[in-house]
């Protein structure tokens, strides 16, 4: 199976499809006879694995996969875009981590929007004065505003391997002039809608990565997960302060430790990551937790 060499849950009515960094894809099992990959649905069931510098970590974070489907879902209710979500009639022992949606044909593209500097759009500014080949102001530092936001897309990389940033140009000639202008369009308004409501609960939203296909109508649809701490970076706005790496509500918590000293792992090694510790685990846990929380106004339940 592609993917992941991962457990799996067998869930009654789904045979398992595809395993990823954090999510498990089934399909209905249908009688004996059907065809696979022919369902128009697909349950997605999103794990509590974490990935850190292209490495699937041997340590899970607890109820992870469930702040995950949850803020993705709310999310999906505040963005005015076509979605993937068809219901939450999931199995048990998946409840509240799993959702059903419409099977798409994917775009083999990352959709990013970047409302501030940082990251990998970071390193390419000070090598090049550029992110994806768009030209930025110089003077600008590690957290620095954009303004306007800006749309850098990614080449999707298998399992394991370094999704590559791309330009416009190229994302064009991938999927076509119309499809990538769209997108484009799409990304950033997800982003501007997404960002007006974090900055209202006091969160910045630097930038969020989004992925989108088409339906069997041919529509472009926003699929996978949107605007969680896997897919974004969340910073309060009390603790902004431009030209030092931002606190955040995400997984970087876990990269900084894995490149500190306490880990001892040299990330050019080409080694695996080490587990991590008990409380680097209930950090990160609580960080997902206080994004969910922060962001939706509700409570978290496990």
């Amino acid at each position: 199976m592609a993917g992941l060499d991962t457990e799996v849950l067998e869930l009654p009515g789904w045979r398992h499809l595809y395993s990823g960094k954090v999510r498990d894809l089934y399909e209905p099992a249908g009688s004996a006879s059907e065809r696979p990959g022919s369902s128009e649905h697909l349950l997605v069931v999103a794990s509590d694995r974490i990935s850190a510098y292209d490495f699937v970590l041997d340590t899970e974070i607890p109820d992870k996969g469930k702040v995950l489907t949850q803020l993705s879902l709310w999310w999906f209710e505040q963005l005015d875009v076509p979605h993937h979500v068809v219901s939450l009639d999931v199995p048990e022992a998946v409840a509240g981590r799993a959702m059903v949606v419409q099977r798409l044909d994917m775009y083999e593209v990352e959709c990013i929007a970047r409302g501030y500097l940082t990251g990998s759009g970071l390193a390419e500014y000070r090598e090049s004065g550029t992110v994806t080949g768009l030209e930025l102001p110089a003077g600008l530092v590690d957290g620095s505003k954009l303004e306007p936001a800006i749309f850098t897309p990614s080449a999707k990389a298998d399992v394991g391997e370094h999704d590559e940033n791309i330009t416009f140009q190229q994302m064009a000639r991938l999927i076509g002039d119309t499809p990538a202008q769209r997108l484009r369009e799409l990304t950033l308004q997800v982003y501007t809608r997404a960002e007006a409501i974090a900055r209202e609960r006091g969160i910045i939203l630097a930038d969020t990565k989004v992925e989108y296909g088409l339906d069997s109508t041919g529509r472009i649809v926003l699929g996978d997960e949107v605007l969680t701490p896997d897919s974004s970076r969340f910073w309060d706005v009390d603790d902004y302060e431009p030209g030092r790496s931002q606190p955040s509500f995400d997984k970087q918590f876990v990269r900084d430790w894995l490149t500190g000293p306490e880990s001892g792992w040299d990330r050019a090694s080409g080694e695996a990551p080490p587990a991590l510790p008990a409380d680097v685990v209930a950090q990160t846990r609580q960080r997902y937790i206080d994004a969910y929380e922060r962001l939706t106004g509700l409570t978290f339940t496990a």
